[in-house]
């Protein structure tokens, strides 16, 4: 056994045709591969890329587009900025986001660090957010610098080793079960307002068979494109119009044109105020990404095999590269709020791929939206943006918690999760489950006892605590109105 762990990843990769199933060399591959932190890795000689890792890029880049457009454009409603801004702004977070840091390093210095993508919950509070006062650049800087001291103390591993089974299949089964219900609901209205109120219906019903089909036979990866592209195809067959709009063309890449007074933002630089009026949303994002980045590793385990363990996402060094790329991503001009890249890290999960491979792969196809502009139309359009949410996403996540809840106590800390997150939202229900879990008032009393009281009551209880007075701060509590 030794022996074989000396052996490089060349020395003992095999072709797929020596296998009998595909899935046995896939596992296989994630079992030989051995990432390093913070060392140089290449393509052929540390990993391949192979058919299943266009998958996750392709849902990376659908899901890139419509959460980075979505996060502009509520920038802009406040600051009444145009249309033609949020384009541009989008193209930019495109490049930034495939040119430098997909690449750079989750493919290449650090494959264990997911890609650093948008930060969605978030998105309601920009409203608040402005009439606070506060500005995009210094909202980023700040939340890259709390990032980075997260990071640096080793906090995102440590919260996630005290997240419990119950506690993380009950935030699994919530995510799932709201965006899911969400997702259907816009899609209803949305098929209401074009006049084809029947086109939802028809599309969600096909994609059902689809995707229990596929699930059926194993091949739940190919759920993404499949199930958009046969989406895209009926809704168009049923005489909803579809045109492609956004021209090719290159955003401005300035950081001086993005914050001067009269271009982009049309905002100037932070003062010392912008900075003081962020603070409780810099610490409130930073506290969001713990539930965040727990669920995607918590995928990455269910998937991947027991021994694949050189492969799994390190969360604390993810929180470092969404960190690094927060603060060079705003001064630049990006509008974008970087967390882990969900939409990339649940389908690869599923496919049995490692970070690397499809990172590669997302990096180019954002590029090549960013530059084309037509891409960005089509993974706009509804009928594939909502499919490929839906069973890229938030159906994996559903199906994901509900396979982690196998014991009694672990459906008492699930139920509570779930209760508590409904309350307020999943960062209060994350928090408040897992000191109730970890106090042994829920869940599993052995493994109560076996923690420390720093485990069961401090760490707990300070996160807890920073959640709570962060939520109230924002207005983010029900009933109690924030000092913004």
């Amino acid at each position: 056994m030794s022996e074989q762990n000396s052996k490089s990843y060349k020395e003992q990769r095999r072709k797929s045709s020596e296998f009998e199933k595909r899935e046995d060399y896939l596992e296989h591959e994630l079992s030989i591969m051995k990432f390093k932190r913070w060392k140089v890795h290449l393509p052929f000689r540390d990993f391949h890329i192979e058919f299943e890792d266009l998958v996750p890029a392709l849902a990376a880049t659908i899901g890139k587009v419509v959460m980075v457009t979505a996060m502009v454009a509520a920038f802009a409603a406040q600051y009444g900025l145009t249309p033609d801004f949020v384009a541009e702004n989008v193209r930019f977070e495109l490049l930034i986001a495939g040119g430098i840091f997909v690449i750079i390093f989750s493919a290449i210095l650090n494959p264990r660090a997911n890609l650093a993508g948008t930060h969605g919950p978030m998105i309601p509070l920009i409203p608040i957010i402005a009439l606070a006062g506060g500005h995009p650049l210094a909202l980023g800087i700040l939340i890259g610098v709390f990032g980075l001291i997260l990071s640096i103390t080793k906090g995102g591993s440590k919260l996630m080793s005290l997240t419990g089974v119950g506690v993380r299949g009950g935030l699994l089964i919530y995510l799932g079960a709201v965006g899911l219900i969400s997702q259907i609901a816009k899609f209803k209205a949305w098929s209401i307002s074009t006049g084809e109120s029947t086109v939802a219906f028809v599309v969600i019903g096909i994609t059902i068979f689809i995707y229990a089909y596929l699930a059926r036979i194993k091949k739940r990866w190919l759920a993404i494109p499949l199930c958009s592209a046969i989406a895209g195809v009926i809704a168009f067959a049923m005489g909803v119009d579809f045109q492609f709009t956004t021209a090719p063309g290159l955003p401005h890449m300035n950081p001086f044109w993005w914050w001067g007074e009269n271009t982009g933002w049309q905002l100037g630089w932070p003062d010392f105020g912008h900075y003081v009026a962020v603070i409780p949303f810099a610490i409130l994002a930073v506290a969001m990404w713990s539930p965040d980045f727990l669920g995607h590793r918590v995928f990455q385990e269910m998937n991947y095999p027991k021994k694949a363990k050189d492969v799994l996402m390190d969360v604390d060094d993810t929180m470092a590269v969404s960190s690094i790329r927060q603060v060079v991503g705003a001064f630049l001009g990006g509008g974008n709020i970087a967390s882990s890249w969900g939409t990339y890290m649940i389908p690869a999960a599923i496919a049995k791929r490692p970070i690397p491979g499809g990172a590669i792969l997302t990096a180019i196809l954002c590029v090549l939206a960013s530059v084309f502009g037509y891409p960005m139309d089509l993974a706009m359009w509804e009928p594939v943006l909502r499919v490929a949410l839906i069973v890229g996403v938030f159906l994996p996540l559903l199906e994901a918690g509900m396979q982690m809840v196998k014991k009694e106590n672990d459906s008492l800390s699930a139920g509570t999760c779930i209760f508590a997150c409904a309350l307020v939202n999943p960062v209060f229900g994350w928090a408040l489950t897992m000191l109730l879990d970890n106090l042994g008032l829920i869940g599993d009393r052995e493994r109560a006892k076996e923690l420390s009281l720093k485990e069961r009551l401090i760490i707990p209880g300070i996160m807890f605590l920073i959640c709570s007075v962060s939520l109230a701060l924002a207005g983010q509590l029900p009933g109690i109105p924030g000092i913004f």
